[in-house]
């Protein structure tokens, strides 16, 4: 049974992997969204398409993202006449893209209406699908997150070498604007004596990298290594952490992979009340997390759960530890890779056989 997984993957998040697998060994073969209009024959043999973050424009020019807009609905309009089912993930609650949104907003509204089923990783996506369409919430279905147990290599619990008492942080993920990492390096500057941030990940582009670069200045509690972080140091960099600081726009985040990768690595996170915080349950009380309305009032919360983890590291050395165990124990049991697997596989036949009705 042939299908459409796009992207077929991902070199910087095992996230596609992950969903991927259990599909394999239930049969399904995977191809690439690129080849689909390549012949009517190769075509015709697809017979589901699953899309995730289709929606999301290159904005670095107007040409650029006029041609990928482009690109993104012929591919649309050409499953729609097919009639093939049509899954799409709704991973956030809009493009993180800032610029020529017109883009973006038209290719999201497209899945809205021609989508057969929309699968959300988040319950709040519901909702939030709810304000505005009812009918492509009517389409959701919630699917947990896949956990990260294992992904990357074993847990590494070491400490670093460094002052008594310093809290230690760290971010991890593509290093991109809408992540507030100006404000984590401003912040951090702020609390030298008491807390050293490790910021680490692939800047999204050469510019944005020289401005961290600059920001950083004579600040010796901030380590950048904006670079592409290999899978098998993630672990080893998870483990010299205290916690992950994950400070993302509340505007467009909704779930995040990496908030899950620090669950599963036994690392509670200071982040936004995003959908994946939501969905803790009685664990959220192992996180710190914050709301904010303003750029002004973001700096205010974060710098306020930055004093509360140094004060409680203070009093306590091993709370993280104790968070982060609960909170691994809450990703094996809730977010079992497996399961999700099997809900996913479900979710497919149940289209597949309307369609062979």
């Amino acid at each position: 049974m042939k299908i459409i997984f796009n992207p077929p993957d991902n070199k910087e998040n095992l996230y596609i992997r992950l969903m991927i697998a259990p599909l394999e060994r239930a049969g399904f073969e995977i191809e690439p969204l690129d080849n689909f209009l390549s012949s009517y024959r190769h075509m015709k043999s697809i017979q589901l398409i699953h899309l995730n973050w289709f929606e999301n424009i290159d904005d670095s020019s107007f040409f650029v993202a006029f041609k990928s807009f482009i690109r993104k609905l012929t591919v649309l309009v050409a499953i729609r006449l097919t009639g093939k089912p049509l899954v799409w993930t709704m991973h956030n609650r809009v493009s993180h893209e800032k610029g020529l949104r017109f883009f973006s907003r038209t290719i999201t509204f497209l899945l809205f209406r021609w989508t057969h089923k929309i699968i959300v990783h988040s319950p709040i996506s519901i909702p939030l699908l709810a304000a505005q369409s009812k009918a492509a919430a009517a389409k959701a279905i919630y699917i947990p997150h896949p956990h990260f147990i294992g992904a990357y290599g074993p847990i590494i619990m070491s400490r670093p070498m460094m002052e008594e008492g310093t809290l230690q942080l760290l971010f991890i993920g593509a290093v991109k604007p809408y992540k507030n990492i100006e404000l984590l390096m401003t912040l951090a500057k702020a609390y030298a004596k008491e807390v050293a941030v490790t910021i680490a990940g692939k800047p999204i582009n050469t510019l944005y990298k020289n401005k961290l670069e600059q920001l950083v200045g004579a600040a010796t509690n901030i380590d950048l290594q904006l670079r592409f972080i290999g899978d098998e140091e993630i672990p080893q960099l998870l483990g010299h952490a205290d916690l992950l600081v994950l400070p993302y726009d509340l505007a467009s985040s909704l779930n995040s992979g990496t908030v899950l990768l620090a669950f599963s690595y036994k690392k509670s996170v200071i982040c936004p009340d995003i959908g994946t915080i939501q969905d803790l349950g009685n664990a959220k009380s192992q996180v710190l997390t914050y709301h904010y309305s303003t750029p002004a009032e973001h700096a205010l919360r974060l710098s306020e759960k930055i004093e509360e983890a140094i004060r409680l590291k203070a009093k306590n050395p091993a709370i993280f530890n104790q968070w982060g165990e609960h909170l691994f124990q809450h990703m094996s049991q809730q977010h079992a890779n497996d399961k999700i697997g099997e809900q996913l596989i479900a979710v497919y036949m149940e289209l597949l056989n309307k369609q062979a009705a």
